[in-house]
């Protein structure tokens, strides 16, 4: 299986790690990951709002699964995106996320 983690945290190098020790996994990529996330992945230099570039890459690279880390390509509709595309990926659809891209706007606007 060719898997793709989305982002360059502390959450997707972990995800990063864990995800490379199965048996299953012949390739892993991560987009854009940083340097840490390099000991485990290959880092591609596509960033994490790249809708386009990153349903691009999975085409190009038979990716079969995507794994998104951070909220802002959630809040895009990545996973929507590729799954419209037929390329599976793991994270809330757009619709499903609801409104939390403001949650912290409402928050301090309320308190």
């Amino acid at each position: 299986m060719r898997v793709l983690v989305v982002g360059s945290g502390g959450r997707e190098h972990a995800l990063a790690w864990a995800i490379s020790a199965s048996p299953l996994v012949d390739r892993l990529f991560c987009a854009p990951g940083n340097a840490g996330i390099a000991e485990e992945a290959e880092c591609i230099a596509i960033g994490a709002t790249d809708v386009a570039g990153l349903v691009r890459f999975c085409r190009n690279e038979r990716i079969n699964f995507v794994v998104v880390g951070p909220e802002a390509p959630l809040a895009l509709g990545l996973v929507d995106t590729l799954e419209a595309e037929g390329i599976a990926a793991f994270g809330p659809s757009a619709a499903g996320r609801g409104n939390r891209s403001f949650e912290g706007l409402r928050q301090g606007t309320c308190a």
